[in-house]
């Protein structure tokens, strides 16, 4: 049944405008030091106020923007939940891998491309087979088997070190892709399998919205962290950099270099910041392997759509 109802202009304002401030906020966090900043500080509390004023007007209006009835489904409520930590996993890894291999690796970027390309390949293969299984298999099953993929690939990411081959970083990326392929094409078809045919069309722009906000938080967070504890890593690093310890006395660099001078010096603060920054980015894919991994639980709640029908 198709509804037909006014634009909620009001309702749409209020959305805009706290999706935005929110956008701005995570944007420009890092490089303003966070609540520390005035900028920050305002943004927040725009976006906060606007969604609030969202949700009553929500509740309230007789034609809001967004229909409250939306969320009485219990697959969709579940289904935005989780592909909001999708968002997270799915986009903040995109924005790592690069970086840890152009500026930690020294990898030109083309060859950062090839190596992360087969990736892509994984999640085709896995959207055709998911194609051809998702009426066979229970669709939980098939979400199930994908988070446990991308968790393995993760924590897998986690154990590399400035030393990793090109081979291991490519097929990690398949096994991670695999299981993105198999979590995103059944994790739409079971959010949607029990809504009412008139809520279709504005789910749909929900869930994009979740997937697309969890990905902005999730790159932020994950930013953030690297660039606080690369900060926090060098510092711990730099105590057994001391001369007073025999290690480093009986320390030889390349070219014979004195460690005790200020050529010797650079190249070791250059190293510790080196190993302090890959510390960062293994702690940020060890925390995404943690919350895909506590996604799981969710799938407990997702009702089958062979005992359950659409409400009308």
């Amino acid at each position: 049944e198709q509804v037909t109802r006014r634009f909620d202009l009001f309702g749409f304002a209020l959305l805009g405008l706290s999706i935005g401030a929110l956008q701005l906020m995570l944007d420009r966090g890092q490089s303003l030091d966070w609540f520390s900043s005035g900028e920050v500080m305002l943004e927040t509390t725009v976006a906060a106020c606007a969604f609030m004023m969202f949700l009553v007007h929500m509740f309230t209006h007789r034609e809001p923007f967004v229909e409250p009835g939306l969320f009485r489904d219990r697959n969709l409520a579940v289904g935005l939940v989780f592909i909001f930590m999708i968002g997270v996993i799915l986009l903040a890894t995109l924005a790592l891998l690069p970086p840890f291999l152009q500026n930690l690796m020294d990898y030109p970027v083309i060859t950062t491309g090839l190596v992360l390309a087969p990736r892509g390949l994984g999640s085709m293969f896995s959207m055709m087979l998911v194609g051809r299984l998702v009426n066979k298999v229970d669709i939980r099953l098939l979400i199930l088997t994908g988070l446990i993929l991308m968790t393995a690939s993760l924590f897998e990411m986690a154990n590399f070190n400035t030393e990793v081959s090109s081979l291991r970083v490519a097929l990690t990326g398949v096994v991670q892709g695999m299981g993105l392929g198999m979590v995103f094409v059944p994790l739409s078809t079971i959010s949607f399998a029990t809504l009412a045919s008139r809520y279709r069309t504005e789910a749909t722009a929900m869930f994009s919205l979740m997937r697309n906000i969890g990905s902005s938080i999730g790159i932020s967070v994950m930013v953030t962290l690297v660039a606080r504890n690369t900060q926090i890593n060098h510092a711990s690093l730099g105590e057994y950099l001391n001369p007073f310890r025999p290690a480093f006395q009986s320390m030889t660099l390349p070219g014979g270099i004195d460690p005790s001078s200020t050529t010797g010096l650079a190249y070791l603060n250059s190293m510790a910041t080196q190993q302090a920054a890959a510390i960062g980015y293994l702690n940020d894919f060890r925390l995404m392997a943690w919350v895909a991994l506590a996604s799981i639980p969710l799938l407990l709640l997702f009702r089958s759509p062979k005992t359950a029908k659409p409400a009308d």
